[in-house]
């Protein structure tokens, strides 16, 4: 079936504010069969004293607490409205943060009952100070946040790759997110720092341990075109590297277009025919 795995709404206070309503006649015009809403879930209440940046790096981040019966109610009626032309789940993009596991759960414990599909991604590492930064905000707090790191930049890697072994392992409760989001975020900006393109032998390495561990757990990774049309990174999300050994584990590699508009519903769709053909 054609799905797009990973798509936002108007709720997202950093995307375009367009309705999902025309998202998913934009998905339905373009023939896709299913539809997945997963927007992102609040972080937690306790985030702030951790978080360090630039404060709209946190207030843009995520859907908030007060909206979330909004997001139900909509994405619900969405589900029914067009239940006739294409299948849509109901889910969230929940953030993995360290020593945040229990609120993670507690979260997903209370609304996962209510949700078909989300996703669990790393947007938030530790930084130069004891606290964490966002990775995707812009150039500014990412040269803020990691400049001790950029000057050996296998070993950023590396700490964001063991951060992402952290999701996968920790304890997050039955309704455990299924698919891991554009698991290589940390090159966003790889062409603006002139970061490595290809990940090394150690952080090689590291990545099979974690794909092993998703085998296991017969999870899913989010095929994420959205870096593809980023201006610095030029490159789909997990990419080649990840992608190659993941087909050839044999996990489920989940086309998402990670849309915030009209726009971007379905964009880059074919690419994920390149690994079954190679």
């Amino acid at each position: 079936m054609k799905m797009d795995g990973h798509t936002h709404t108007e709720l997202c206070p950093h995307g375009s504010g367009e309705p999902v309503e025309k998202m998913i006649q934009r998905a339905i015009a373009l023939g896709f069969d299913r539809y997945c809403i997963t927007e992102h879930a609040p972080l937690p209440h306790g985030f702030l004293k951790k978080y360090r940046g630039s404060i709209e790096g946190l207030t843009t981040a995520s859907l908030a607490w007060d909206d979330l019966e909004t997001y139900f109610t909509l994405a619900e009626k969405m589900k029914k409205k067009y239940a006739s032309q294409i299948q849509i789940s109901i889910g969230f993009e929940v953030d993995y943060l360290p020593e945040f596991e229990d609120e993670i759960k507690a979260f997903l414990d209370e609304y996962g009952a209510r949700t078909q599909q989300n996703i669990l991604s790393v947007h938030f590492m530790q930084g130069k100070e004891d606290g964490l930064w966002c990775l995707d905000y812009t150039i500014d707090d990412f040269a803020n946040g990691f400049e001790p790191f950029l000057r050996e930049p296998q070993k950023l890697y590396q700490k964001y790759l063991n951060l992402v072994y952290r999701s996968v392992t920790s304890d997050l409760g039955k309704y455990r997110p299924q698919r891991i989001g554009h698991m290589s975020l940390i090159k966003k900006y790889q062409d603006y720092f002139h970061l490595p393109e290809l990940f090394d032998a150690a952080n090689i390495e590291l990545i099979k341990k974690i794909l092993d561990i998703l085998v296991d757990q017969k999870r899913e990774i989010d095929f994420n075109t959205a870096g593809m049309y980023k201006p610095y990174c030029n490159d789909f999300y997990p990419g080649e590297q990840i992608s190659k050994l993941a087909f050839q584990k044999k996990i489920p590699l989940i086309f998402g277009s990670d849309a915030h508009s009209i726009e971007e519903v379905g964009r880059g769709y074919h690419l994920k025919n390149i690994f079954a053909k190679s």
